[in-house]
């Protein structure tokens, strides 16, 4: 089912942007981060985001920002490559995840309610920043 996009989002948004940051083993974390100039509404509440073919809820870090988190699982599994068709038997194909939503590298779309009704915003332009540790 497509999802009808909203063109734009009731409040100014400041900026948005993500993080690469990196974890334990093969396991890579994006934390994507949500500015607005003024506080959020009493009437808006954001829900979801859905960006790099995933979802993840939207938690308030302060009056103005907002943050959410993904993985980025790096999954190099090994497959045999041989002359031999039969000896290749075991490869499995790759299992692709799809959201609702069909998304360019930069774009996610938040999903929120305003006066209670769902609705979904299309973000464009999306930039990395490179994280940096205090």
């Amino acid at each position: 089912m497509k999802q009808e996009l909203e063109s734009e989002f009731p409040q100014e948004i400041k900026s948005v942007f993500y993080q690469k940051k990196s974890g334990p083993s093969s396991e890579n974390q994006i934390h994507l981060y949500i500015e607005f100039k003024k506080p959020l509404a009493q009437n808006i509440t954001l829900e979801k985001v859905y960006f790099s073919n995933q979802s993840a809820i939207i938690d308030e870090t302060t009056q103005t920002t907002f943050e959410a988190h993904f993985k980025e699982i790096n999954t190099t599994t090994d497959i045999i490559l041989d002359a031999d068709a039969e000896k290749e038997y075991g490869n499995k194909a790759p299992v692709l995840k799809k959201t609702n939503f069909d998304l360019k590298r930069d774009e996610a779309v938040l999903e929120y309610k305003n006066n209670d009704k769902t609705q979904y915003f299309k973000i464009t332009n999306l930039t990395e920043k490179k994280f940096t540790s205090n």
